[in-house]
């Protein structure tokens, strides 16, 4: 079986011929292309434009970065206990000041544990009294065990008897004198000698009772003491539970936004749990990202502005706050923090920014003005036209940053050169122009 090929190339060289012969055989065509070889070749009638002297000026050195907004205090609210969630007073977006209330759980447990608390403390503290009572102890001075009124009886006892001891001893000595001399019978001096053995006695015992007397005081007093332990215990005891029940309301340990808000009401929830997310952010931070060759370069204080995609051109400007000491050994960058204030919550914690880290010392630079410049969004590229001889002459231009209302050119343009700042719709590459001065 023969197979034929179908002469594609021959049909579609014959449709194209065809194709260039209606083009030609119609008359607007063919007045497009005298007007454009009028305007491109012809017509050699000038254009007039602005034209602007591309100065050289000195501007401030600077170095553009990039990064996120980060909040500058951010805080994970949790529970100090478990709990019911009863009440939410708050919602995401709200604004909370330090110790207002984000939750509140169920107290009825943590009430009745702190009225047990304080009966306990009561029982305790009145155990105290009855034992500083019981020693005479006045809260306002210092334990004395011989201002015990039993210590003091006793003692008092002690001394009479120790005044009769020498009272019996002296007479027995008197009668002894008297029985030398045959004044007094030995019957009589027996007598006053064992009165004073029985007094010498008398004492002893009562110097005995003083002693115990001293000793229970003391023993008394370590009794109020360990009251005074237990008393001790039982107010840390209460103490433990009103925390408990001031940790059934959680409040806000910072001033700021409630950016979550992760439990409802019903739900039970422990130390564990993640109640709410509250952030701080005016001022808010801007983490950025600095190549290692310019690590050494940027200090804490420089000036730094920036700019989201949500404000379009809007600058929001601050200060350098914070190097990282270490530099990312996988990017090669170094990362500062910036803190630029916040009002109005215009930055927001997580938005992309561009910013512009200003550096001590100024560098000449190329300035034109805005209008000489034409952008091309599609390919990213610009271009102006410089001035020469009368003609425009078109370059391609690599752009910077505004300086005071004029436009930096990196590259493409020198200094001293004239720039078109007008008209630069009209114009092309080699077209006659009339000097017009801005």
């Amino acid at each position: 079986m023969i197979v034929r090929r179908f002469p594609w190339a021959l049909v579609l060289a014959s449709l194209a011929i065809c194709a260039l012969a209606i083009a030609c055989g119609q008359p607007g065509n063919l007045e497009n292309k005298a007007k454009q070889s009028s305007v491109r070749g012809t017509d050699s009638r000038p254009i007039p434009v602005e034209v602007a002297m591309a100065e050289v000026r000195e501007v401030p050195i600077h170095i553009d970065a990039t990064g996120s907004f980060v909040a500058e205090e951010s805080s994970e609210v949790a529970p100090l206990g478990s709990g019911r969630v009863v009440e939410t007073p708050v919602d995401v977006g709200a604004f909370v000041n330090r110790g207002d209330i984000i939750v509140r759980l169920d107290d009825s447990d943590a009430r009745l544990r702190v009225q047990q608390a304080k009966a306990s403390a009561q029982q305790t503290e009145a155990a105290v009294r009855q034992a500083q009572s019981k020693i005479g102890l006045n809260p306002l001075t210092s334990f004395d065990p011989t201002t015990v009124p039993e210590v003091q009886a006793s003692r008092a006892n002690y001394e009479s008897a120790v005044a009769e001891v020498k009272l019996a001893e002296a007479d027995a000595q008197r009668y002894a004198n008297l029985v030398q001399t045959g004044d007094v019978s030995q019957s009589n001096y027996e007598k006053a000698r064992t009165q004073a053995v029985t007094a010498t006695a008398r004492a002893d015992a009562a110097r005995r009772q003083y002693e115990a007397a001293m000793n229970a005081a003391r023993q008394n007093y370590q009794g109020v003491e360990s009251a005074q332990a237990s008393m001790d215990a039982a107010l840390a005891q209460l103490a433990i539970a009103e925390k408990a029940l001031e940790d059934t309301v959680i409040r806000a340990p910072i001033r700021g936004y409630v950016s979550a808000r992760s439990v409802s009401v019903g739900e039970h929830v422990s130390p564990s749990s993640k109640i709410a997310t509250i952030l701080r952010a005016d001022p808010i931070k801007l983490q950025l990202q600095v190549p290692e060759a310019d690590a050494g370069r940027v200090s804490v204080g420089r000036p730094v502005s920036s700019r989201v995609a949500a404000h379009g051109t809007r600058v929001f400007t601050g200060h350098v706050s914070a190097l990282n000491p270490a530099v990312d050994a996988s990017s090669r960058a170094m990362t500062i923090e910036a803190k630029l204030n916040n009002p109005g919550l215009a930055l927001r914690p997580g938005m992309f920014a561009t910013a512009r880290i200003l550096l001590a010392g100024a560098e000449k630079a190329v300035l034109v003005p805005r209008t000489a410049v034409v952008a091309d969004p599609s390919t990213d590229s610009a271009h102006a036209f410089v001035i020469e001889a009368g003609k425009a002459r078109v370059r391609v231009v690599r752009i910077g940053e505004p300086e005071n209302g004029l436009l930096r050119i990196l590259s493409g343009i020198s200094g001293g050169e004239e720039v078109a700042a007008s008209r630069l719709d009209q114009l092309y590459d080699g077209a006659s122009v009339q000097r017009e001065r801005r």
